[in-house]
């Protein structure tokens, strides 16, 4: 399958002809949810969910599903009944002929202060590909061939990054979530999480492709 990194934490993916996009949220380009055939959101937050995002995708392919969160399809089921569908933890289903399981239940903590929301991370194809959303969550029991980390962001700090593909010990990883990283500061990570990360990991700038799978 291809995939084509957008800006933040969103991601297309295409296979046999048909199109899954992750997380189109706010940070994401205007049009990244268009053409989908399917479309994943893993929780709530403006950088992961934008709902103008998902119109313009669903609008754009009357054919088009969701499959999120019970606090995402509250929003946009009745606008588009029948094609949103909410997923947890341990469900498995077929969406543009990706076969996805569902891991996670939590938001990583903020601030203790900060109520934890839900998040839910997609696997595809048997591990082929893994986006967390924002949590660093490890699929138990499965291999991961490419993981989508999330390198940069409020609630996570280098070390944990770097423990975090060490655990899931991917074939490689490749950066999401990096919007708010600073181009000056990109070095630093690549080259901490390249030496300790005990994996292949790189990036893709926006628009960018690989195969993966």
């Amino acid at each position: 399958m291809e995939l084509t990194k957008k800006t933040h934490a969103c991601v297309r993916l295409e296979k046999d002809g048909q199109t899954l996009v992750i997380d189109p949220g706010v940070f994401s380009e205007a049009d990244a949810a268009v053409g989908a055939d399917a479309i994943l959101v893993t929780h709530e937050h403006r950088d992961h969910f934008n709902e103008d995002r998902l119109r313009a995708g669903m609008e754009a392919n009357p054919g088009a599903e969701i499959w999120t969160l019970a606090s995402v399809a509250e929003q946009l089921s009745a606008a588009f009944p029948g094609r949103v569908h909410t997923v947890g933890e341990g469900d498995t289903f077929t969406a543009a002929g990706f076969e996805v399981e569902v891991h996670g239940q939590l938001h990583a903590v903020i601030h203790p202060d900060i109520p934890r929301i839900t998040n839910v991370g997609y696997l595809l194809d048997g591990g082929a590909v893994f986006h967390p959303g924002d949590a660093l969550t490890v699929p138990q029991g499965r291999t991961v061939d490419t993981l989508l980390l999330p390198v940069h962001a409020p609630w996570n700090k280098v070390a944990e990054v770097i423990d975090y593909v060490r655990e899931v010990a991917p074939r490689r990883a490749i950066d999401i979530h990096d919007s708010l990283l600073q181009d000056h500061a990109r070095p630093i990570y690549d080259t901490m999480i390249d030496q300790l990360g005990g994996t292949d990991h790189g990036r893709l700038t926006p628009g960018g492709s690989t195969l993966v799978g």
